[in-house]
């Protein structure tokens, strides 16, 4: 099954305060550890959407497709849509957020496998019952994830589909995102003691 792959990387980070991208954690900065994350053989094409140059030189670092996306302030749905047109002609298309440093590779590679089971299905990383991401959308539902505007994101999508959602479990501390400098610092401190 040709399943696609968009990396989102293009946000503001307000809430952070600066170019979290760039922030370490564990040595490497969030988005090396995103595309460090990426299965990359179980996709055909992997897009990186980023207002930032020095993703997009990561990205094709990576052998990923680096997409500019010169409107963030235009909100998540532009990101979307410039990562499905990137991907061109798949089957399904996984959509990974890029700070969740904690995220494995083996758990997205597993995730894929699991949806690869239930193709006509919506699957998104879980814990304890509770959605997070990656999730993965079959191009049943990419009209609906175009037609997206402004901040609204593909858990809009899946709110509208519920009973076509299943959910694939992973470790909690794989779901959590650094929001803010602090979360980041928490995060840190929480890996120490595994």
């Amino acid at each position: 099954m040709n399943i696609g792959c968009v990396v989102m990387a293009a946000g503001d980070a307000r809430r952070f305060g600066e170019n979290k991208l760039a922030a370490l954690f564990d040595g490497k900065t969030l988005i090396r550890r995103a595309l460090e994350a990426v299965p990359s053989e179980e996709f055909s094409a992997v897009a990186v959407v980023t207002q930032y140059p020095e993703v997009e030189d990561l990205a094709a670092e990576f052998g990923f497709i680096p997409v500019r996306n010169p409107h963030p302030d235009w909100g998540i749905s532009h990101t979307i849509r410039l990562g499905l047109e990137a991907l061109g002609d798949c089957e399904a298309a996984l959509f990974q957020v890029s700070d969740q440093p904690m995220l494995c590779r083996e758990t997205v590679a597993a995730e894929v496998a699991f949806f690869r089971e239930h193709p006509d299905k919506l699957v998104g990383l879980s814990h304890g019952g509770v959605r997070g991401n990656p999730c993965i959308f079959p191009a049943a539902y990419f009209p609906e994830l175009l037609a997206l505007t402004e901040d609204h994101g593909g858990s809009s999508v899946i709110r509208r589909h519920e009973e076509d959602l299943l959910l694939f479990e992973c470790p909690a501390r794989e779901l959590e995102d650094a929001d803010t400098r602090q979360a980041l610092r928490a995060m840190e401190e929480r890996k120490r003691l595994i």
